[in-house]
């Protein structure tokens, strides 16, 4: 009897703390400021070449 609430608490406190763990890491994450978004876009064009949004698909 007593395995079973070990099994339970082992599993139910698994699941919690990968869903604590994945909550910290999306509070953390930082969103990029508008001037290093506009160089990231720029860069990512000149890398694939303005040809590729042309493309149909």
């Amino acid at each position: 009897m007593l395995m079973d609430y070990l099994w339970l608490l082992v599993t139910a406190g698994g699941a919690f703390v990968l869903g604590a763990a994945l909550a910290y890491a999306v509070m953390r994450q930082k969103r990029l400021p508008p001037a290093v978004k506009e160089a990231q876009n720029r860069k990512v064009r000149k890398l694939y070449g303005e040809s590729q949004e042309e493309k149909p698909q």
